[in-house]
C-alpha cells in the first residue's frame, strides 16, 4: 500500500530537477501524474532550458513505477491552455488530489543590474504562474473531497538572499499566497502549504550563476555569508525536497496547513 494510492497529482516544471523528483516520488507512493513543463526557452536565464525529451524521460520514470502519466508542453503563464490540460486530465484520470506548483526561474544579479523586464518576467513566472496553477486546479481538488496544494518557494522566501532581489520578492509572494489560499480553501478540506529549500543540485544552478554570484560577492562581500547552511553541506538533492513534498501530499500531514516547511539545512536560521 502506498501513501497516495488511487490519488492523482499535478506537477508543474516536471521535465527535470525538482519537478521530476516530485512526480516520481509521488508515483512511487501510488499517485497517477499530470505533468506540465514549458520544455523550451525561458527568459533571462543562463542555464539550459528543459526539452521535450526531458519531459518524456519523466514520463518514462513515472511509468516505471506502474503509474499513469499525462504530459503537456505548456507555459505556466498560459492560463487557458493549463486549464484545458487539467480538465482533460481529470476527465481521463478521474480526479485531482494533489497539486505541486514547482515551475520557476532564477537569474541572480546585483540589484542595480536587474532590468524592468527581468523583474517582470520573474514575477510573471514565479508568482502569476503559481497563481494560475492553483486557479486551474483547486476546484477539481475540492470536487475530490479535498487534498493538498503545495507551492514550491525557496529559502529566499523566508530569509532575504542577496543579489537576487527579483527572485526573493517572488518567493516571499509565493509564501504569502500559500497562506491566503489556505484560509479560503480550508472549507473545502484543502490544505495549502509552501516548501522552502536551500540550494538544490538542479540545472537551475548551472550556466553563469556561480560566476555572477562570485562577482557580486567580490564587490559586496558582507552579504555573502547569508548563503551559508547551518548543516555542513553546500546543497541538497531534488529527492530531498521531494520527500518533504510527499509528506505534505500524504495523510501524514492531514492537519498541516498555511505552514512554511523549510528543507533548508538551516540556512534560514544561520
Amino acid at each position: 500500500m502506498g501513501k497516495l494510492d488511487s490519488k492523482v497529482a499535478f506537477v508543474t516544471g516536471a521535465a527535470r530537477g525538482q519537478g521530476r523528483a516530485h512526480a516520481v516520488r509521488l508515483a512511487q507512493e501510488g499517485a497517477d501524474i499530470l505533468a506540465l513543463d514549458l520544455c523550451g526557452p525561458l527568459p533571462d536565464v543562463s542555464y539550459e532550458s528543459a526539452t521535450p525529451e526531458d519531459l518524456k524521460e519523466t514520463a518514462r520514470l513515472v511509468e516505471a513505477q506502474g503509474r499513469r502519466i499525462l504530459t503537456a508542453e505548456c507555459d505556466v503563464r498560459d492560463l487557458d491552455t493549463m486549464r484545458e490540460f487539467i480538465e482533460a486530465g481529470v476527465a481521463e484520470l478521474g480526479r485531482l488530489d494533489v497539486v505541486v506548483a514547482n515551475a520557476g526561474i532564477c537569474s541572480p544579479l546585483p540589484w542595480d543590474e536587474v532590468t524592468p523586464a527581468m523583474f517582470a518576467n520573474t514575477l510573471d513566472i514565479n508568482v502569476t504562474g503559481v497563481w494560475n496553477t492553483v486557479m486551474v486546479s483547486a476546484l477539481h481538488v475540492a470536487r475530490a473531497g479535498g487534498g493538498s496544494i503545495i507551492l514550491i518557494s525557496s529559502a529566499a522566501g523566508l530569509k532575504v538572499q542577496p543579489f537576487m532581489v527579483h527572485y526573493t520578492t517572488s518567493k516571499f509572494a509565493v509564501r504569502g499566497m500559500a497562506k491566503a489560499f489556505a484560509a479560503e480553501l480550508a472549507k473545502d478540506h484543502i490544505r495549502v502549504n509552501s516548501v522552502h529549500p536551500t540550494g538544490v543540485n538542479t540545472p537551475m544552478g548551472t550556466g553563469n550563476i556561480q560566476e555572477v554570484l562570485g562577482r557580486a560577492m567580490a564587490d559586496n562581500p558582507r552579504p555573502a555569508a547569508m548563503f551559508t547552511n547551518m548543516l555542513p553541506i553546500e546543497s541538497t538533492e531534488p529527492e530531498d525536497v521531494a520527500d518533504a513534498v510527499l509528506f505534505l501530499a500524504s495523510n501524514e500531514s492531514k492537519f498541516v496547513t498555511a505552514h512554511e516547511l523549510a528543507v533548508d539545512a538551516g540556512v534560514t536560521q544561520y
